[in-house]
């Protein structure tokens, strides 16, 4: 069965429902929504819940799912200031700022990829590419492919497209197995053959693939990862739902290190 875009967007929104423990409806409403955080089998595989406070948002609303004590704290954020505000300066400072006072920060900020399948198609490039599996990852857990590839959860690295130059892996865009529906796309590529269109040829592909195969590819980047943003619309996606994730001051001041 071909995976229609509507159908797309469904599997996504309910696989944020079971991540914020809500219902997939909840993101569709005018109205925030404020759920309690809880452990689900079935998350994404590298969230670690329950969580202090994560913001979501398809657009239309704010999902927050959140630890019961700190409501009053996220309610009269998300009540105060308009939803695409909610996720920036100035007016993070004050989630910020509230949380700080009980040990935790403002850490991840993120906007989330799903693929038009109206536009997707297989880019090329001048260089071969071979779709590659996780057996062929084994010597790739290194500085180079740490955006394709996750060292602490090589067990969820199942497929991938590598471009090659002369016998030598020069690209690589590969996805690691999140949730039984979505699978997500992470691409390298060495600085030396940047800018020829060898990203967006591997994202493409490895993408067109993961559908084959029935799951949903899903991109990930920071807001201001211009480059990143720009191979993921070049690669046949587009923007669907960004997600502001409250972490602990300990673990924020350890990344910073």
């Amino acid at each position: 069965m071909e995976l229609t875009n509507s159908m797309i967007k469904q599997i996504a929104l309910e696989q944020s429902a079971i991540d914020a423990n809500c219902s997939a409806e909840d993101f569709l409403k005018d109205e925030n929504v404020i759920a309690v955080s809880k452990e689900n089998a079935l998350a994404r595989r590298y969230l670690k819940l329950p969580h202090v406070c994560n913001l979501i948002s398809y657009g239309n609303n704010i999902v927050a799912t959140i630890s019961e004590e700190y409501r009053d704290i996220v309610a009269g954020y998300i009540s105060k200031y308009s939803t695409a505000h909610c996720f920036e300066t100035p007016n993070m400072h004050v989630l910020n700022d509230a949380f700080q006072k009980h040990g935790f920060r403002v850490c991840f900020m993120a906007e989330y990829f799903l693929p038009d399948v109206t536009v997707l198609k297989p880019l090329s490039c001048e260089y071969e590419m071979k779709i590659m599996d996780a057996q062929d990852f084994t010597e790739l857990y290194t500085a180079e492919w740490s955006n394709a590839l996750c060292e602490d959860r090589k067990e969820l690295d199942v497929l991938g497209v590598g471009a090659y130059h002369e016998g030598k892996l020069i690209g690589l865009a590969a996805c690691s197995a999140d949730c039984n529906t979505m699978w997500q796309i992470g691409v390298d590529v060495l600085p030396e053959y940047r800018r020829q269109g060898i990203a967006s040829a591997l994202t493409s592909r490895l993408a067109v693939e993961i559908l084959e195969r029935g799951k949903v590819p899903f991109y990930c980047c920071a807001w201001s990862n211009v480059k990143s943003a720009r191979n993921a619309i070049k690669s046949g996606f587009r923007p669907e739902w960004v997600e502001m994730t409250v972490k602990s001051a300990e673990m924020v001041d350890g990344m910073n290190k």
